[in-house]
């Protein structure tokens, strides 16, 4: 087991971390920017380095500062928690060259997984159901047009680095191929520095469900069910629930096994999502992989009894996953909000500031992932998010209740949040009943004004 891991991180998957590292026995390092500097959970590690700047170029993504940390506090491991460079297969690489474990994937399997185009050639490899599109990058608009002709309009022009819905777009028609095409590339290089893009066909209605997988360096690997994400806006999830709802039992046997058989093929190993589109028949079909520890792990910590950060340690040491997939079942519902700091009733605009109220709530069944505390100043540098509401019941029924409960109780004042919206959420006649798509809040956002 390591001695001390760094954690190239901030916020709350920060405190996260080294709160599993603690569990372990092992020391935390925590890394901040000078934005970062009174963040309160840095009492909490072991010991805390300043890497530079508030601009995340010159701190959380500066690899030489981290790296120089890492060899300053003698950490044996790095943790790159989700975001900033948990993706980057360079970073993975010079964590290897400078004999620093990463805890995650080998560089090699993040990079075939991590770019979509390869990561669709794996998974035909190993039999996972993949949207019918181009089988590689699109390099010339004739070959664009030939392929949407194929297999149909709408068509979804995508980058095959990145995510986030930046270097995407949907054309219904051959016009809108034509200038989607130029658009995607243009956005996907100036976002990824890489401005290779491929077709496949669009889905008008849809649903997002994720399976959570985990591999080890012995050949093993397992589902922990899967996840439905589909309340979201502009590709970015506000409501994550697991299991499913209304997922047929065949189905999600075959959406998990297909995922678990896609990361074994792919030798991977740590934490990992494979994402799905799925349409109104419960057809799925492989949209990507995130190759990293997602936000949204804890509503599956909480059904399943894993805890995935520590295993994702532990794994990374080097030891066998403690788990077979028959030891992995399914106990209730539970449900994630993810609370930002935004005015969401004005287009979401950042709501920076100082949180001079912070009473989250509490009781049965009710966990709370933050970093946030009264006093705590939010920094308009990063990303919203200052809390996961995570809420389990024995049944779907009873958690929308107990998230609704806990929404109640929860004050943050006086920055704005989307605390209002997720109270909304929970009484929506669509999302209750289970029916919701990708498009679904849109749309209610739309109608709503």
């Amino acid at each position: 087991m390591f001695s001390r891991v760094l954690i190239a991180n901030r916020g709350e998957i920060a405190l996260r971390i080294i709160r599993a590292c603690r569990d372990l026995g092992i020391e935390s390092i925590a890394v901040y920017s000078e934005a970062d500097a009174d963040a309160p959970y840095l009492k909490h590690a072991d010991r805390s380095v300043c890497i530079g700047p508030a601009p995340a170029s010159e701190s959380y993504l500066n690899i030489p500062r981290i790296i120089s940390a890492a060899e300053v506090t003698n950490a044996d491991a790095i943790h790159p928690g989700y975001g900033f460079l948990a993706e980057n297969a360079h970073f993975a690489e010079v964590c290897r060259d400078c004999r620093i474990e990463f805890i995650g994937p080998s560089p090699e399997a993040m990079g075939a997984l991590g770019d979509k185009i390869s990561c669709k050639k794996l998974a035909r490899q190993a039999k996972v159901p993949t949207f019918p599109g181009s089988e590689d990058a699109i390099e010339e608009e004739a070959k664009a047009i030939e392929v949407a002709k194929k297999i149909g309009y709408p068509v979804i022009v995508k980058a095959s680095a990145g995510g986030g819905g930046r270097g995407m777009r949907v054309a219904h028609n051959e016009a809108a191929l034509r200038a989607g095409l130029k658009q995607a590339r243009q956005e996907a290089q100036a976002a990824f520095g890489n401005g290779a893009v491929y077709i496949e066909k669009f889905l008008e209605k849809a649903r997002h469900v994720e399976v959570q997988v985990i591999g080890d360096k012995h050949g093993n690997a397992i589902h922990l069910y899967e996840r439905d994400c589909s309340t979201q806006r502009r590709h970015q999830k506000l409501i994550e629930e697991t299991p499913a709802p209304g997922v047929d039992p065949k189905k999600r046997d075959e959406v998990c096994k297909s995922a678990a058989r896609l990361i074994k093929n792919a030798e991977y190993s740590g934490a990992a999502t494979v994402e799905f589109l799925m349409d109104e028949k419960q057809n799925f079909y492989l949209l990507e992989v995130n190759t990293r520890v997602q936000v949204e792990h804890p509503v599956t910590e909480m059904i399943t009894g894993v805890d995935i950060v520590k295993t994702g340690i532990r794994v990374a040491a080097g030891e066998p996953l403690p788990y077979r997939q028959r030891d992995i079942k399914i106990d209730g519902h539970a449900i994630e909000c993810r609370i930002n700091a935004e005015n969401w009733e004005k287009g979401f605009t950042p709501s920076a500031g100082r949180i001079e109220r912070f009473e989250p709530p509490g009781g049965p069944g009710v966990r709370m992932d933050t970093h946030v505390i009264t006093g705590y100043r939010v920094p308009p540098t990063y990303d919203s998010m200052i809390a996961k509401l995570i809420v389990h019941a024995p049944d779907r029924k009873q958690c929308i209740a107990r998230t609704r409960r806990a929404l109640s109780e929860f004050v943050v004042e006086p920055i704005h949040t989307t605390i209002g919206l997720h109270r909304e959420l929970m009484q929506n006649p669509a999302f209750m009943e289970g029916g919701v798509d990708i498009h679904f809040l849109e749309r209610l956002l739309k109608k709503n004004g």
